[in-house]
């Protein structure tokens, strides 16, 4: 054995993670035996797939299997596979640090959390199954040996900051993690994990679905409770001999009829796959025949997981082939938008070494994307119109990634919208549907009117917002980034054109309204002909024209788009993506019945050269400005012209 002995810090975040699984309160302790099998099980798929693409790996795989050893005397429970195994990198990496992004948020929500089950819940939303041996172990073993490599790594720690990493010499191929458990008390002896009994029955429940053999192995001078008369075969390194009969099925759920499939193996299918330690918001398994076949089983979260929105999001679809795990993130079976589902899906006329290129272009595998985005969009419709509260529940979590495919997807357009859910005008606490706002408008309205921003109380509070309010027209209202993009691909829902209340000329006046009001309307622009070209050459390098507004009923100015323009949230978004977009000039409106827009028209008509005239222009402006939620080009000249206009008038 090599004298290359390290005793290293965990990293900080993942140090505070191991004190909440040594302490967790976590009333099902079970599951750290079933996060050590589903780690073994990624392991045996990872060398399964690395003997196919990589001849120079000679590596025999016809007995990959997991063992489960326990030493009643010593008080351990081993874990142990054959797979592809780990590298002493590797071992730092995944173990000693948790490099994923995300964690500094979970430790947040942990320490607000007052609720023990939630902090639990919120641990496993984060995937760090590994840690939860600390719920059960006063100290945990590995020894790895990498496929390939000569020699291996150990590694051990208590759980309380550090860890001892050693090389060593005679590592076999794949990972043991021995877990030495802490002793025993009254308050535990119904979690005594020496028990065949246990083990049984903790896989049964579990880890029955497995595709690699699970086997028990009598731990040295002990004897298998249930083998007498029928062991056979080696198990591990040493003589110990392994049940022949492995503690698993392995049946395939997905390629059993969902009629013989109960809730509980479901739930527990996507534990395995997602290390979500809630059960699944909707469970989807579908059968496709014909020219080329396939099972898939999909399940949709309760909840988002935490990088749901970064740009490493991690896909959640497994692609098999008769079987045999091929891939474990295939992006090419479902888009984007939908990158929060997870799933199996078990092709049976691939090539076993089909590549990442193959993929992209197989038209078999775009027909089977194209059935399960139907499934999963008529799914969510379903839950729709049969049950809203966890239709809310859904859109809640994953309605602004859903929204990208408006983007992204036209050929579901049509789907999406059917099941978009935005807020509005008209309830501020439910939200409504584009269906239930077309079946809510006004005789004579043609358009679906709406209004982006950063937030409900900002949109609400608009100016753009007074005359519909005064109206009584129902405005939706858009606060997701996504938002801004996707109002200006999609032209219109049911034959209703989509209408930017920030944009283009608004005019609500019935045609006998418009009529009584025509002298009116006549004598504001004579009154007004010689301000608004004034007003549009002093603030000519941030508007492109100045005009008499119709929308406005209370504020004294807004600044409105032409109907094509981008909005100024979406070129900062091109902007911040390294596009460079040119600046849009808007259209400043004023209200010519306000006290400050007809007291400028009557300074302007006295002395149109004042330099408080110029002034009061550039506070108009600025005004219309923050009114939408926009930034000042200079902030500490306006506060400087708006202090002295409110000294001058005390």
């Amino acid at each position: 054995m090599s004298s290359r002995v390290e005793t290293l810090e965990f990293q900080a975040e993942a140090r505070q993670l191991l004190q909440l699984m040594v302490h967790s309160i976590y009333s099902d302790k079970d599951i750290f035996l079933r996060e050590l099998i589903s780690n073994a099980s990624d392991a045996l798929d990872k060398l399964r797939i690395a003997s196919l693409v990589d001849d120079r790996l000679r590596v025999d795989t016809t007995d990959l299997r997991i063992e489960i050893e326990a030493d009643r005397e010593q008080r351990t429970l081993t874990v142990r596979d054959n797979g592809i195994g780990m590298s002493r990198d590797e071992v730092v990496g995944l173990i000693g640090t948790i490099a994923k992004s995300g964690t500094a948020e979970l430790l947040r929500k942990l320490r607000e959390s007052q609720d023990a089950a939630a902090s639990s819940d919120l641990i496993g939303q984060f995937g760090v199954g590994f840690y939860s041996t600390f719920m059960v172990a006063d100290r945990v073993t590995l020894l790895t040996g990498r496929a390939g490599e000569s020699g291996g790594t150990r590694w051990e720690s208590d759980g309380e900051g550090t860890y001892v990493i050693e090389a060593v010499d005679d590592a076999p191929r794949g990972t043991a993690v021995t877990v030495h458990l802490k002793p025993e008390d009254s308050e535990d002896r119904l979690f005594d994990y020496t028990s065949e009994a246990k083990i049984r029955e903790i896989v049964k429940r579990y880890s029955d679905f497995i595709a690699w053999p699970i086997r028990l192995v009598p731990a040295p001078g002990e004897k298998s409770e249930n083998a007498a008369g029928d062991e056979a075969g080696a198990a591990g390194e040493g003589d110990e001999k392994a049940d022949e009969k492995p503690l698993n099925s392995m049946k395939a759920l997905w390629a059993r009829p969902s009629s013989e499939v109960d809730a509980a193996e479901y739930n527990e299918f996507y534990r395995h796959l997602s290390h979500d330690w809630t059960d699944p918001l909707e469970v989807i398994h579908m059968k496709g025949e014909g020219t080329f076949e396939y099972e898939a089983l999909l399940f949709i979260p309760a909840r988002a997981p935490f990088d749901l929105h970064t740009r490493d999001a991690r896909r959640g679809v497994q692609l098999y082939v008769k079987r045999v795990f091929i891939m474990d993130d295939c992006a090419e079976l479902l888009p984007n938008y939908l990158r929060f589902v997870r799933g199996v899906v078990d092709a049976h006329d691939l090539s076993l070494n089909i590549s990442r290129e193959i993929l992209q272009q197989d038209r078999r595998i775009q027909l089977v994307r194209r059935r399960l985005v139907k499934k999963v969009l008529a799914s969510v419709r379903a839950l729709q119109e049969n049950d809203a509260e966890r239709y809310r529940a859904f859109w809640k979590e994953f309605g602004a990634a859903v929204k990208e495919g408006l983007v992204e997807d036209g050929d579901n357009e049509e789907a999406i919208l059917e099941i978009l859910s935005v807020g509005s005008t008209r309830d501020a606490e439910q939200a409504t549907t584009l269906r239930e706002y077309v079946e809510r408008m006004k005789d004579g309205q043609n358009e679906i009117y709406y209004l982006t921003g950063d937030s409900r109380a900002m949109i609400e509070n608009s100016p753009h917002m007074e005359a519909f309010q005064a109206r009584g027209y129902e405005v939706l209202i858009l606060t997701d980034p996504v938002d801004e993009v996707w109002v200006e691909r999609v032209a219109q829902f049911d034959g209703k054109p989509l209408k930017s209340i920030a944009k283009g000329q608004v005019d609500l006046d019935t045609d006998d309204e418009r009529k009584s009001s025509e002298p009116e309307r006549e004598q504001q622009l004579k009154d007004f002909a010689a301000l608004l070209p004034w007003l549009a050459v002093k603030l000519q390098d941030d508007v492109k024209e100045v005009r008499l507004s119709t929308r406005l009923t209370t504020s004294p100015a807004c600044l409105v788009g032409d109907t094509f323009d981008l909005t100024p949230a979406l070129e900062k978004m091109y902007r911040a993506m390294g596009q460079n977009v040119p600046h849009s000039r808007r259209i400043l409106e004023l209200n010519p019945t306000h006290p400050l827009v007809v007291g400028l028209r009557k300074a302007h008509e006295q002395d149109a050269d004042s330099g408080a005239l110029a002034e009061t222009a550039d506070l108009l402006y600025g005004m219309a400005l923050l009114a939408e939620g926009g930034e000042l080009r200079d902030p500490a000249r306006f506060t400087r012209l708006l202090a002295d206009r409110l000294a001058s008038a005390l």
